[in-house]
């Protein structure tokens, strides 16, 4: 195809993904049916993963929780069984780890079969600026927060281009969108995170695999006690959320297999501004 007709079909795409995109604002989108998908959940011990873990066991999925905190992840595991999960596993497993990542991945392939919803929510934050921060903790954070993907993705994505069908779902943040002060460390491995989902949805549409959905979750800062001590300066614009209704949208956004999501909606707005 030449440059002229490339460059035709690009604005076609473009005014025609707006326009559906404005008919989805008027016509809810069709949720498809997770009953019975194995659905593993990284950093499932507290906050956002166990109130995702709950909202996804509603649906009858078969839930695996990774999380470093052996009891967290039994307590979640306690209020998936009861809130409808059709089965639960448990795994200690640190994501900052390679090794770990892969061996932990292996038992799960054998003891529980291959994973179809992969979510990706495991993160820290060490609230320092930038020079105030120990290397080990700037390292950390972007073991976790970025390269924990790489080996995620590593791990369960060819299970899901055999069969052509899955999930890929990488709770990054606002601050993978635009810099924050004091969150240097943090925004890099957000901005990482982001650029490699995107990456990665990409190169499976492109190679033909369009039955792996990919959800870039992008929220403003949330009340699970990871940001405590931060204020926003226009709680109009900017309020902290709450992360059980966060919890709630992103399920909605993967039952709708919604692309990008961003929270507050004014994030869309400042967004494109700064673009």
């Amino acid at each position: 195809m030449n440059f002229f007709l490339e460059s035709i079909q690009v604005l076609f795409l473009s005014l025609w993904y707006n326009i559906e995109s404005f008919i989805h604002l008027l016509v809810p989108r069709k949720k498809k049916n997770i009953a019975g998908e194995v659905v593993l959940i990284t950093g499932a011990g507290s906050g956002i993963g166990r109130l995702m873990a709950q909202e996804f066991a509603a649906h009858g999925t078969v839930l695996v929780l990774w999380d470093i905190n052996q009891e967290g992840i039994k307590e979640t595991a306690r209020l998936a069984k009861n809130g409808g999960a059709s089965r639960v596993h448990c795994f200690v497993c640190d994501c900052s780890n390679k090794n770990e990542v892969y061996r932990v991945a292996d038992q799960v392939k054998r003891e529980v079969g291959d994973v179809s919803i992969l979510v990706n929510n495991a993160g820290i934050v060490t609230g320092k600026k930038f020079m105030d921060a120990p290397d080990s903790l700037i390292e950390k954070t972007m073991e976790v927060n970025t390269m924990a993907h790489f080996w995620t993705y590593k791990a369960f994505l060819p299970a899901m281009i055999a069969n052509n069908h899955g999930h890929l779902v990488s709770i990054a943040s606002s601050a993978g969108l635009i810099g924050v002060n004091g969150l240097a460390d943090y925004c890099a491995s957000k901005f990482a995170a982001v650029g490699f989902a995107e990456s990665v949805g990409l190169e499976l549409l492109a190679t033909g695999k369009d039955g792996i959905k990919t959800t870039i979750v992008c929220p403003y800062f949330i009340n699970t006690g990871m940001f405590d001590g931060c204020h926003t300066k226009w709680p109009r614009l900017l309020p902290i959320l709450n992360a059980e209704k966060v919890a709630k949208k992103i399920i909605h956004a993967v039952l709708t297999d919604q692309v990008y999501l961003l929270l507050p909606k004014s994030m869309y707005f400042i967004t494109a501004l700064k673009k």
